[in-house]
């Protein structure tokens, strides 16, 4: 039977792959045919991630989002050498967790800009003429935070919502030229962000109810990575705008 996930010589960028979601996304990408092009800030953790994709043609970057003046210039340049681009998956993202009274205009920005700007940025320029492929497909990682509030995370949960709101607007804007573009929602999963959570929440009630509103229990990047490589897919291609959810059922419960 064919595997209707089918990316084979579709060209994936990654943009956060170096760790996590992106990580895992990669490498699931290259299983299943892509050639893979990563983004990220450290080129140490993203040669790490080379060495874990299977198949060849792939390429890394290391690029930090947060420059978003200089986005353009990277998107230009790493084109010319990739070739015209079929896929975008949005990963990079920063939790910037602080209380309001703290919140002030400059952290506010640090974690708008790379949860959202260099989102915004990175699409803009990628869906220009030229820069891809008929049938292309966005993806962003954003977070069931979007519709959740969270202690300390105002500017985090804003960014994620703004996330979700634009790919609706993006979706229209994009669809005659063949271009979808949707979100993931993830609940809790077991990254190396969970378990710094889960290392400062130690026993705590409120850290424990929060796991077992997930119903399904607790998620792996793999479950992540799976929702994505759908969505990137031709499997998927009437699906747009949409903001999908891999939760356990949290939001349900």
């Amino acid at each position: 039977m064919k595997n209707i996930i089918d990316l084979s010589d579709k060209t994936i960028l990654i943009a956060g792959a170096s760790s996590g979601m992106g990580a895992e996304t990669a490498a699931l990408c290259s299983e299943l045919g892509a050639k893979v092009v990563l983004v990220a800030r450290r080129e140490d953790k993203l040669l790490e991630v080379m060495q874990k994709l299977q198949g060849e043609g792939h390429r890394y970057y290391p690029f930090d989002l947060n420059e978003l003046d200089n986005i353009e210039a990277f998107v230009k340049g790493t084109i010319k050498e990739t070739g015209a681009l079929d896929g975008i998956v949005y990963s990079a993202g920063i939790p910037g967790t602080r209380p309001l009274k703290m919140m002030k205009p400059a952290a506010l920005s640090e974690v708008m800009n790379i949860n959202f700007s260099a989102f915004v940025e990175l699409v803009r320029c990628a869906t220009k003429k030229n820069m891809f492929n008929a049938g292309m497909s966005i993806v962003g990682i954003s977070s069931i935070s979007s519709t959740m509030g969270s202690l300390g995370k105002t500017a985090y949960c804003s960014s994620k919502a703004a996330m979700d709101s634009a790919v609706r607007c993006m979706a229209k804007e994009l669809a005659p030229n063949g271009i979808r573009v949707n979100t993931v929602c993830p609940g809790i999963i077991e990254t190396a962000l969970f378990q710094t959570f889960q290392d400062n929440a130690g026993d705590s009630h409120d850290a424990q109810a929060k796991i077992e509103r997930q119903y399904l229990g607790l998620g792996k990047p793999i479950d992540v990575a799976n929702t994505i490589a759908f969505l990137l897919s031709d499997a998927s291609r009437m699906i747009t705008g949409a903001n999908v959810g891999v939760d356990g059922g949290m939001l349900s419960s």
